[in-house]
Formats: structure tokens, sequence, C-alpha cells
């Protein structure tokens, strides 16, 4: 069963600050600097689950006092997307948090065409499906793209009302 986080009902003051401690305890572990601009970068992306384009991060970042320019944002969403701590979201050419920047997966992004919410459903057994086709064929997978547009349960429910 997929792990979805995103559409469900969960304690979102835990989740954002569960997410910036594994951010932090990550980016220790792996000797990179977690700064003030990407660990806020972050912050913006968990504040809601939607995905956001990288010129909402900038105005955002802008009203912090971190500066105008473009590069910023497009810096620490890189930093973020190269550590699993966020996924570039090419349907919509924007990003979202990771939801389990702590464990080894391939994220399927849900997306609702209604509230445009957007949910991070994780499947360990696709890992294991690429895993197995890399050994079988030789061929290295760099990286996975996995988006499915849709309707939530909450605007679905809306709809029959």
């Amino acid at each position: 069963m997929p792990d979805v986080v995103g559409f469900t009902k969960h304690n979102h003051k835990h989740c954002v600050s569960t997410a910036l401690k594994a951010a932090q305890a990550q980016c220790d572990t792996r000797g990179v600097r977690f700064t003030p601009v990407r660990r806020r970068a972050l912050e913006v992306l968990l504040e809601h689950h939607r995905a956001l384009g990288a010129y909402d991060v900038l105005e955002r970042l802008q009203e912090d006092g971190y500066g105008s320019k473009p590069p910023i944002a497009y810096r620490a969403l890189g930093f973020l997307v190269e550590q699993g701590l966020a996924h570039r979201v090419e349907r919509l050419n924007a990003y979202v948090a990771c939801a389990h920047p702590d464990r080894d997966h391939t994220p399927a992004i849900l997306i609702c065409s209604g509230c445009h919410k957007v949910a991070e459903a994780i499947d360990t057994t696709q890992n294991s499906g690429l895993r197995q086709m890399q050994a079988e064929t030789g061929f290295t997978v760099a990286s996975v793209a996995i988006e499915a547009e849709g309707t939530c349960s909450d605007c679905t429910e809306k709809a029959r009302s």
C-alpha cells in the first residue's frame, strides 16, 4: 500500500517540524550547508501541500529579506531537489517539498485539478523494480518522474454535494 502525504488529514505542524529537522540532519550527515535561505525555501514549500513555482518562492523569500533576484530562488530550489528534500513537478513547472526525505523512494506526485493540492505517494516496490531492471539491462536510471492529475477525495465530495 503506498504511503500518501498531502491529501490525508494529519498534524501539519508536526509534519513541518519533522521535515525541517530531517532536512537539517540529512544536510549535516552529507556535509552540505543548509543555509537560512535554503531552509526558508523549504519552509515555504512545506507551508501548504501545494506545488509552488520558483517565482512564488522568490516572492516569499523577498518578503523575508533574502533578495529579489531569481537566482536566489532557483539555487535554493535546485539544492533542495539535489538533496532529495524537494521534487520538481514537471507538469506544473513547480516544486513541492519531499514528504519522506529520509527514505529511498520514487515519488508519485498526485495533483488535484480541483483544489490544486499536491500529494506525494511513495511505493518502495517501484524502487525494487527499477533496481532489478537496471541490474538486468545495465541501463542506469538518472531520474524518474511519475505524475498523475485527478481529483482528491475532498473535491470529489464537494462535487457530489
